[in-house]
C-alpha cells in the first residue's frame, strides 16, 4: 500500500501542473472563471482516464522491468520534480519525468527497452511540432467560418466562449486518457493494478491536483509565452486537445505542456513572431530537456539512500 502513496502524489502533482494546458489560455483571457475551469477539468480528466486510459497505460510499464517496491521510488521522484516545477510556475512534462525515472532503473538492471524509448522520444519531438502545425491550419479555417459574425460583438464573444469551454473539456478528456499512464502505468507493469483500476486511481488523483493547486502554472501558460486574445486562446486549446488525442490512439503518453506550448507558438508565428517571449520559451524548453535527467538521477539517489539505510538497520 505504501508504494501507492507516491503514485497518488504523482497524480496530484500532474494535475496541479497540467491543468494549465487545458484552460490556462481561457482563464488568462477572462473567457472562463478559474473556479469553473478547474471543476470542468476535474470531471473530464476523470472521464478520459476511465474511457481512454487503458490505451496508453501499459506503455510505461514496458520501458523496463521493475519490482513492486521500486515503483515507489519511480513515482515519488517524478512527483517530486513536478511539484518543484509547479512551485516555480514552470509547465513541465509528466511523461518525461516518469520515463526518466523508469529508465534509471532500466539502466541499473539492464532491462531498458530502447526501441520503446525511441518511439516515445520521437512522439515527444512531434508533439509541439504537430500542435504548432494544427494551430496554423485551424486559425485561418475557423477565422473564415466565423467571419460572418465578427461585427456582432455579443454573438462573436458568446460563440468564442462556448468554443473555449468545449475545447477545454475536450482537452481535459484527452489529458486524462493520455497522461493517466504517467501516474499508474508502472503499477500495471508490475502487476499491482489492472489497467482499469490504474485508470480510475490515476484519474482521481489528477483531478484532485487540478482542484487544489493549479493556478500558478495556469497563468504562466496563459499569459507569459505569447499574448493571446479569446479567439487565439480557443485555437490553442483545440490544437492541444487534438494533438494529445492523436497520440492516445497511437498508445504513447506525451506531454500536454509541449502540446499547448507548441500550439501557442504556432499562433505566435502566424500573428507576430516578435511578440513571442523567447526567454520564457527557452526556460520551458530547458525544463523539458532537464526533466528526464534530473528525475532519473533523483530516483536512483532515493533508491540508493533507501538501500543503504535498510542495510544499516
Amino acid at each position: 500500500m505504501w508504494n501507492f502513496i507516491s503514485g497518488a502524489f504523482l497524480g496530484w502533482s500532474l494535475g496541479s501542473n497540467d491543468a494549465a494546458n487545458v484552460f490556462g489560455t481561457g482563464v488568462a483571457t477572462n473567457m472562463i472563471k478559474y473556479r469553473t475551469a478547474i471543476i470542468l477539468i476535474a470531471i473530464f480528466v476523470m472521464l478520459g482516464a476511465v474511457v481512454d486510459g487503458p490505451k496508453t497505460i501499459q506503455t510505461i510499464g514496458k520501458l523496463s522491468e521493475l519490482e513492486p517496491n521500486q515503483t515507489f521510488f519511480v513515482t515519488f521522484a517524478a512527483a517530486f520534480v513536478l511539484f518543484i516545477m509547479s512551485k516555480l510556475a514552470l509547465p513541465t512534462s509528466s511523461s518525461q519525468a516518469i520515463v526518466g525515472a523508469v529508465i534509471a532503473f532500466g539502466l541499473v538492471n539492464n532491462s531498458a527497452d530502447w526501441s520503446m524509448l525511441s518511439k516515445i522520444v520521437i512522439c515527444w519531438i512531434l508533439t509541439p511540432v504537430g500542435a504548432a502545425v494544427i494551430s496554423l491550419i485551424l486559425y485561418p479555417i475557423i477565422a473564415f467560418l466565423l467571419r460572418p459574425i465578427f461585427k456582432n460583438v455579443f454573438l462573436y464573444t458568446t460563440v468564442i466562449r462556448i468554443g473555449i469551454i468545449f475545447s477545454g473539456c475536450y482537452g481535459a478528456y484527452a489529458l486524462g486518457g493520455n497522461n493517466v499512464a504517467n501516474v499508474s502505468g508502472v503499477y500495471v507493469g508490475t502487476g499491482e493494478m489492472t489497467p482499469v483500476t490504474a485508470s480510475v486511481f490515476g484519474g482521481f488523483f489528477i483531478a484532485l491536483g487540478v482542484l487544489t493547486f493549479s493556478k500558478n502554472v495556469m497563468m504562466a501558460v496563459g499569459k507569459d509565452i505569447f499574448p493571446l486574445d479569446a479567439f487565439t486562446a480557443f485555437i490553442a486549446v483545440l490544437a492541444h486537445a487534438l494533438t494529445i488525442h492523436v497520440f492516445t490512439f497511437i498508445g504513447v503518453p506525451v506531454s500536454g505542456s509541449q502540446a499547448i506550448v507548441g500550439a501557442v507558438l504556432g499562433i505566435g508565428l502566424l500573428k507576430n513572431f516578435k511578440a513571442i517571449s523567447l526567454k520564457k520559451v527557452t526556460g520551458i524548453v530547458s525544463g523539458w530537456l532537464a526533466t528526464p535527467v534530473i528525475t532519473g538521477v533523483i530516483c536512483y539517489l532515493f533508491y540508493l539512500t533507501f538501500s543503504v539505510v535498510k542495510n544499516w538497520i
